[in-house]
């Protein structure tokens, strides 16, 4: 994916919204420039299939040697499918994070959420802020 046609949330969790047999579907991942600021991650922890999840709620959380970091959800919803694969190879996060390295995919509740993000200039200007 592009990172031009993504949301992003202030907490650096980047979103993709499909439309999947009528239903929203957001699929999330880490932005370039959290993975950058954490380096060498050693631990992810993935929700389950089926959670409900709050908008601003921890999804999750990765381990890398510098900092443990939650990871937030910029959208309410139910989650449908999560990247099992990445547990066992982190790698895929720092390699593709917009592409292989998505975390997991949440069936929306309410599109209206998606307001609140950042589109990718304002999350570029905010990344450049916190340096």
């Amino acid at each position: 994916m592009n990172p031009a046609d993504l949301l992003f949330n202030k907490t650096h969790e980047w979103t993709h919204v499909t439309d999947q047999d009528g239903t929203k579907v957001a699929t999330i991942g880490l932005s370039a420039f959290a993975l950058q600021q954490l380096t060498d991650l050693v631990y992810l922890q993935l929700p389950e299939v089926g959670q409900q999840i709050k908008a601003g709620e921890s999804i999750g959380e990765v381990e890398s040697v510098k900092a443990v970091s939650d990871l937030y959800s910029p959208i309410t919803g139910q989650v449908v499918e999560v990247n099992i694969s990445l547990p066992d190879s982190l790698e895929q996060l720092n390699e593709d994070p917009y592409g292989a390295g998505w975390i997991v995919k949440i069936r929306m509740a309410d599109d209206q959420e998606l307001g609140a993000l950042l589109d990718h200039a304002s999350y570029l200007r905010q990344c450049a802020e916190e340096g």
